[in-house]
């Protein structure tokens, strides 16, 4: 943007970052924000940055306007200058830091993410009068994790000491939620996340997951392992099979969740009816699957099932078919979540399944914009041109976040500011959001409250399909936990070339 260049002494340079917030580096180091250096320089008040370089305009109260005023900001309190009295408070912007896996692995779960952003801007245009009777800009910064657990940990602490902000949003699998979270927690910052099993979340970041602790700052909108697993057996169940399955997950946080034999896929599956073996952890990237599939034909499996990135499975899958291991039922979560995975692996993803955690057939409503989640989907494939995705979900997080801002008489105060925010309750595009539900692992509804933490929402089962507007479509095909969705295909057997 501009760089100074003296004959001796110090660079300094100016630069605009992804959200257009504008830095200063001093002699190519660490950048600082362009504020705290117009402070160092003396110009150290709110009101005095705003007169030199914000774009402001003064009026009279009382005249006739040319323009209405109604929507407007103030940029500082109306004080009548007679008594002192202040007739309109300002009130400060609220800033939101959003970090998402944009590029790398988990990319996908960002896929959607920038239309969302949009939608969160064109929702919020107006600003949000918060509990203290003021009105409220909303500034969103968003960060890339590119995929890196240390990536997101660094982004997020950024976001919190260098742009301030007063709560982060992170989605995207366990690998950016928790990051996210631990940073949160120790930096005495709210965080709301979403896109990962409250068992990864919750239990996976405790010191000690024998005598769990509730955390203080950090709170999500999860799937359940429990829910999923439930899901699945449900829908194998109505084909016939050996009952034998093969589990495949890898060494990650989420699949290390997955994999385990008392609380994961495993102890479920098992109160289900069903044998299993389970090679050990993969490491995230192979490209050998061999040694998995020899394992499943040997143990004779007629469902295979799992959680994957995108590109594993699709590798995984291609050397399943080529290798001969034809399972009647392939459920796979993370990858077969995207149409992205579904167009990579081509006419042999006709068949497989996945869990659901959002469908255009949910029956909620965006509480921001007062869609259908029919309509929502619809929006985002006419401005997109792209298939709906499932990760449409973290629209959800502003909604919830918006109805605490609501409620909160004190920004300022981070622990009010959570507060408000937990206790909410608001109809979201991904379903209810109410923390008021008693805690209940085993509960059985469409939305539980399993752990202090975290809601599981509602899980449903689908299975991709020859599409009519796509070339694969993912069909709802179980609806155990979404009472109010409807089933509109029954689940069909694979079938092999």
């Amino acid at each position: 943007f501009a760089r100074m260049i003296p004959y001796r002494g110090a660079w300094v340079e100016f630069e605009f970052d992804q959200n257009s917030i504008l830095y200063v580096r001093i002699d190519r180091k660490r950048k600082i924000l362009a504020t705290t250096f117009l402070r160092a320089l003396g110009i150290e008040a709110d009101n005095d940055i705003f007169e030199i370089f914000a774009d402001h305009e003064e009026i009279v109260l009382g005249e006739v306007l040319a323009e209405p005023i109604a929507g407007r900001f103030i940029a500082k309190d109306i004080v009548d200058k007679s008594t002192g009295e202040i007739i309109v408070e300002a009130g400060r912007e609220i800033k939101v830091g959003v970090v998402v896996p944009k590029t790398g692995p988990l990319a996908a779960f960002a896929g959607p993410f920038d239309w969302v952003n949009s939608q969160w801007k064109k929702a919020l245009t107006d600003g949000v009068v918060a509990g203290d009777g003021k009105k409220h800009a909303i500034n969103i910064l968003t960060q890339d994790t590119q995929s890196d657990t240390n990536r997101c940990a660094q982004v997020t602490g950024d976001l919190i000491q260098n742009d301030k902000v007063d709560i982060v949003f992170a989605g995207g699998a366990p690998d950016t939620m928790n990051p996210a979270g631990d940073v949160c927690e120790s930096m005495g910052t709210p965080g709301l996340m979403i896109q990962g099993p409250w068992q990864a979340f919750y239990m996976g970041r405790q010191k000690d997951p024998k005598n769990p602790v509730p955390f203080k700052w950090t709170y999500a909108l999860t799937v359940g392992i429990e829910a999923m697993s439930t899901v699945f057996a449900d829908m194998w169940n109505s084909l016939s099979t050996n009952k034998k399955v093969g589990l495949i997950y890898s060494n990650s946080t989420d699949g290390q969740s997955w994999a385990d034999e008392k609380t994961g896929g495993p102890f479920y599956f098992k109160q289900a009816g069903y044998t299993y073996t389970m090679p050990g952890l993969y490491q995230p990237g192979s490209e050998d699957y061999t040694q998995q599939i020899s394992q499943f034909k040997k143990f004779g499996a007629e469902v295979c099932a799992g959680a994957m990135t995108s590109g594993d499975f699709t590798n995984f899958w291609k050397q399943a078919i080529q290798q001969g291991f034809h399972p009647k039922l392939c459920t796979v979560g993370q990858a077969l979540n995207f149409a992205e995975t579904a167009n990579a692996i081509g006419p042999t993803v006709v068949g497989l399944t996945t869990e659901i955690s959002w469908h255009p057939d949910y029956p909620y409503k965006d509480s921001l914009g007062n869609r259908t989640c029919k309509e929502f989907a619809a929006a985002y494939e006419t401005d997109t041109g792209k298939q709906w995705s499932a990760e449409l979900i973290m629209h959800s997080l502003m909604e919830w976040f918006v109805a605490g801002v609501k409620g909160c008489s004190n920004l300022d105060d981070k622990a009010g500011l959570m507060a408000a925010v937990v206790a909410a309750k608001v109809e979201t595009i991904y379903g209810p959001v109410d923390f008021s539900i008693a805690v209940d692992p085993a509960a059985q509804a469409d939305v539980t409250h399993p752990v202090p933490n975290c809601l599981r929402m509602p899980t449903a089962a689908g299975q991709w399909l020859k599409g009519t507007k796509w070339p694969y479509e993912k069909f709802l095909v179980d609806n155990k936990f979404v009472s109010g969705a409807t089933v509109t295909n029954k689940v069909q057997e694979i079938t092999y070339s």
